[in-house]
């Protein structure tokens, strides 16, 4: 396991940046778990992430859709388990399928952990001055697991460097 890479942004562009770094360092194959309360920047991080990937398409939150597929240099399914009431509706949405042959992007994912795959990427994007008088700040943990990210570590240690304590 990867020593945590704790990150504070200072507003959206910051919090995109360092999607795009993650972005920068998947592959097929890949999954990167987003977890926060609501508006902390699941879908602001997902938006960089893509756009890494070659996404072109405008990213945006898929709450009602459940999930949105984009195109690009690699295709990034992106899952919003949010609104599901049981796992089996994974199940029923073809989740397993999801994980092959792109990048899966789930928000919301500690609702689902138990049936996740180990190897994956968690970030944890938390609020940080919410009754501070700067509401952009948030702190953005990742943590890269599973044997796969043991070549991979350093490459997405470096990615992350510019950011700050990675």
């Amino acid at each position: 396991m990867m020593e945590m890479a704790v990150l504070t942004t200072k507003g959206a562009q910051e919090t995109e940046a360092i999607g795009e770094a993650v972005g920068s360092q998947l592959r097929v194959g890949d999954l990167v778990v987003l977890t926060g309360d609501l508006g902390a920047g699941k879908t602001t991080f997902a938006k960089g992430l893509a756009r890494a990937l070659g996404v072109t398409q405008r990213v945006t939150s898929p709450t009602f859709t459940i999930v949105q597929e984009y195109e690009g240099r690699v295709p990034v399914a992106h899952v919003d388990v949010y609104r599901l009431d049981r796992i089996q509706e994974l199940h029923d949405l073809g989740f397993e399928e999801l994980l092959e042959g792109r990048v899966t992007v789930v928000e919301w994912g500690e609702a689902i952990a138990l049936v996740l795959p180990r190897e994956r990427i968690d970030v944890r994007i938390a609020m940080d001055g919410a009754g501070d008088g700067d509401d952009d700040l948030r702190v953005v943990e990742i943590v890269a697991t599973g044997p796969g990210w043991d070549d991979r570590r350093p490459a997405l240690e470096a990615a992350l460097a510019p950011f700050g304590d990675a």
